[in-house]
């Protein structure tokens, strides 16, 4: 993570507090800007309790009001709201461009709209069916000096239309999830909605689409992607492999990024006080392209994004890598470790490498001490391109990459 992003976001948690507490008519009163009061921490913490419990357990909260509830709207201000923020810091550094009109919907108070602004986005609008939500919103772009539109959008009443004009990004945090009822029957309508979305996007654009890590969510994004490529569309991020997700064929599997991040005290106090874990930031994600556009052409080589946790095993390393060849596990020996290859031992879930000299084994592929390891992309950066050739085939009409589905 860069110093600028962290000081980014270590700017923003006195406006938090300084909007929750005024929105609870307390003003300066309670202690200092950057800190909660004990008090305020275990008021905060019952909040966060039940939109933990309503939204990632139980999930009787998804798809409802919580956001014009004032406890639960404060909870997430202090506690998700600095989450949410970081998520999309990091996922928008995967973006191709920096976006000048940006469109953030379903924003609650704009964690993502905001992370957008601090990104380099230039006009940005937060949209959201809650007015208490969006009235934050615009507290906080005051506090913070930044100009911020808000818009009124429902996407749960038939026909809602979208704010007017053409984005160089639409992003929408958490909310897909929480549209259309549960199971394989939300799926339709979840991209039937991000296809009418993306109408919205300019070429050369992108749809960025964020949701809570868990397996249920990831794997129902998972499947709204399938659905999306069935219909002609491309992913810009994090997918290499252009057929159906291979972490839907099994039932135990999904997919989803972790990201290492500093926890800013006010999360970190109130994690603790609602018996919480967030060392580490957990999201499923999807950079989808407008109609008619092409993957990604990719830097050449065997390229794998680890998918997973280091896998480790007696005098072994392992992970699971998808890359344009699909879903794979990468295993080497550590008496086969040398300088050419001990990139391998210290990867983080996220980061994309090039591997060269594998042979098959078992599920996977066995790496050893002929194996090169080279890092292409860390954790929330672009996949960068190919170098340019002359008289090289590109766009919609140049061919599939070896190992792709055609």
């Amino acid at each position: 993570m860069s110093n600028a992003y962290s000081k980014d976001l270590e700017r923003w948690m006195p406006r938090l507090i300084a909007v929750w507490r005024a929105s609870r008519g307390r003003g300066g009163a309670g202690g200092p800007e950057t800190r909660l009061t004990p008090q305020e921490v275990k008021e905060v913490a019952a909040g966060v309790r039940q939109l933990s419990l309503g939204l990632t357990r139980e999930r009787q909260l998804a798809g409802a009001r919580y956001m014009d509830d004032p406890k639960l709207l404060g909870a997430y201000l202090l506690f998700y709201w600095p989450v949410s923020y970081a998520q999309a810091r990091q996922v928008l550094g995967e973006l191709p461009s920096r976006p000048r009109q940006v469109l953030d919907l379903g924003s609650g108070p704009g964690p993502v709209a905001f992370a957008a602004l601090d990104a380099g986005g230039g006009q940005v609008t937060a949209a959201d069916r809650s007015k208490p939500a969006l009235t934050l919103a615009r507290n906080l772009a005051a506090e913070a000096g930044e100009a911020l539109a808000t818009r009124d959008w429902d996407p749960t009443k038939k026909g809602a239309a979208l704010p007017e004009g053409q984005f160089d990004l639409i992003t929408m945090g958490h909310v897909v999830n929480e549209l259309y009822g549960a199971g394989d029957a939300a799926i339709a309508p979840r991209a039937a909605l991000l296809e009418t979305i993306l109408a919205k996007v300019k070429r050369g654009g992108s749809l960025l689409v964020m949701e809570p890590a868990l397996r249920e969510t990831s794997r129902g994004l998972l499947q709204v992607r399938d659905a999306m490529v069935a219909r002609g569309y491309a992913i810009r991020a994090p997918c290499m492999y252009r057929g159906p997700c291979p972490a839907l064929v099994k039932e135990t599997d999904w997919c989803h990024a972790e990201r290492a991040w500093p926890m800013p005290r006010v999360v970190e106090e109130l994690a603790r006080a609602a018996s919480l874990h967030k060392e580490s930031l957990k999201m499923s994600y999807l950079v989808l392209a407008p109609k008619d556009e092409a993957w990604p052409e990719l830097t050449p080589g065997r390229l794998f994004r680890i998918v997973s946790e280091p896998l480790e095993g007696k005098g072994r390393h392992r992970y699971i890598g998808c890359g344009p060849e699909g879903r794979v596990g990468l295993a080497m020996q550590e008496r086969h470790r040398n300088e050419r290859n001990e990139r391998f031992l210290k990867l983080n879930r996220g980061d994309v490498i090039s591997v060269t000299e594998t042979e098959p084994k078992g599920d996977g592929l066995a790496l050893d001490e002929r194996t090169e390891v080279r890092m292409v992309a860390p954790a929330g950066k672009q996949v960068p391109p190919p170098p340019p050739k002359e008289d090289a085939p590109s766009g919609p009409g140049a061919g599939p990459r070896p190992g792709a589905p055609s």
